[in-house]
């Protein structure tokens, strides 16, 4: 048990959802604040990260120095030592941009291949589409099986016979095959 100012409280882990992300909140502004005030107090370097249980960051650090303030009072070593750490901070800072561009190029370049192949397919369906409607429409509309089949061959002549209707109109007469 820790004793608090407030009263004693059992340190396990809180159940109820809403209460333990309001004590979570509270508990850790004041530890941020105690953070800050002993970085001021005792002039130390302090830096506090915070994960909450749902993958936040929360932190803390006190980069006044990194910043270039409160530089007096520091002598030429000192200073050599945080423009060393300054250097060594953009270093990474740039490998990790490079990283992100890298990768980001990697996934757009794997992008477009499947972009690619997936019209690639698309237009082979398309083509074995067409291909299929013009051999269904062959299959379903065939071409007059004699004009097919005679093709080439010499035709017969028509048999005309005359036919008179009321109006006296002359009709010809085609047999059927």
């Amino acid at each position: 048990m820790i004793i608090m100012g407030r009263g004693k409280i059992e340190i396990k882990k809180i159940e109820n959802l809403n209460n333990r992300q309001v004590t979570f909140s509270k508990r850790r502004n004041g530890l941020l604040k105690k953070a800050k005030e002993l970085s001021v107090l005792c002039d130390a370097q302090v830096a506090v990260i915070i994960f909450s249980s749902t993958g936040k960051l929360y932190h803390f650090s006190n980069t006044r120095r990194m910043m270039g303030k409160e530089l007096d009072g520091l002598k030429f070593k000192e200073l050599q030592n945080l423009e060393n750490q300054l250097s060594e901070g953009i270093l990474s800072v740039k490998d990790k941009k490079e990283q992100v561009l890298v990768e980001q190029l990697r996934r757009s370049r794997l992008q477009e291949q499947q972009a690619m192949l997936e019209n690639e397919a698309l237009r082979k369906q398309i083509e074995e589409m067409q291909n299929r409607a013009n051999t269904h429409f062959l299959d379903l509309n065939p071409l007059d099986s004699r004009l097919s089949m005679d093709f080439g061959r010499k035709r017969k002549a028509l048999k005309t016979e005359p036919c008179n209707d009321s109006a006296g109109t002359q009709l010809t007469l085609v047999p059927s095959s």
